[in-house]
């Protein structure tokens, strides 16, 4: 357990149910042992049973709900959140996380990447809405918090349809707020720069990278999976009653 979710307490978050999309590695992993550590009711959902192995073994003594579930087959996905819900109780907290940053250039996209790259990126979010949602308005609120990027800020050229999926979940997560916030639910994006996982150090971190982090970031130290999920904690506590409809940016300074 990092030191962070040992010395924050949200005595708020204890017993409640919450669910992460991606939660086998990198920020997802993160989320999930920071809720855990809050005393919460977790389950998370991946395609990555190895990885997932890792993270439930990070949570020590009170370990999460894995399911494997391709989140792309909507059928799949309402089952296992029907089987969850079953098993754990109704959903209080729902962090949509799972995503894919796969490289890609406009002139190599054929219509089935396209498809393929929302379905990854975007579609899913608003299923496992629609699927949590009932329960939310019969208990009189609820938090939800979709995961976006800094990265349709600043205007990446090498992943175009990455970056409008995440720009469209900011304008998923405003029309959420504005049609389920008289049930009491709340409903934010977190947008996180840069972050260290190991996807990213193994894959494109490179020294050229790394002097761009430095150049851009007001604070020159690098950003950790743990960093977006203090801000995710925050978002699904009641100490954060008040906030809806936001974007809640951790990158560091970048844009």
């Amino acid at each position: 357990m990092p030191d962070l979710f040992r010395s924050v307490r949200y005595d708020s978050l204890r017993g409640k149910v919450a669910l992460i999309t991606g939660g086998a590695s990198g920020i997802g992993r993160a989320v999930v042992t920071a809720f855990t550590a809050q005393g919460a009711k977790v389950a998370f959902l991946d395609v990555d049973e190895a990885a997932a192995a890792v993270t439930i073994a990070a949570c020590g003594d009170n370990p999460p709900l894995f399911r494997r579930c391709d989140l792309t087959d909507i059928a799949a996905l309402r089952a296992t959140m029907s089987e969850l819900r079953a098993t754990l109780g109704p959903v209080e907290v729902l962090v949509n996380n799972a995503g894919n940053d796969d490289r890609h250039l406009t002139r190599d996209v054929t219509p089935d990447y396209f498809d393929g790259r929302v379905a990854v990126n975007l579609r899913h979010y608003l299923f496992a809405v629609q699927s949590v949602v009932d329960d939310m308005i019969a208990a009189g609120g609820g938090s939800i918090i979709n995961l976006g990027s800094i990265t349709w800020k600043v205007g990446d050229g090498d992943c175009p349809i990455y970056l409008a999926c995440k720009a469209a979940v900011t304008g998923l997560s405003r029309g959420l707020a504005r049609e389920f916030g008289p049930h009491g639910i709340r409903v934010n994006t977190v947008l996180p720069g840069w972050v260290m996982t190991e996807r990213q150090i193994k894959l494109w971190l490179t020294p050229a990278g790394e002097a761009e982090i430095d150049r851009a970031q007001c604070l020159k130290t690098r950003l950790q999976a743990e960093d977006i999920a203090a801000m995710i904690l925050f978002l699904g506590s009641d100490q954060s009653r008040m906030c809806t409809s936001q974007d809640f940016i951790v990158d560091g300074g970048w844009v």
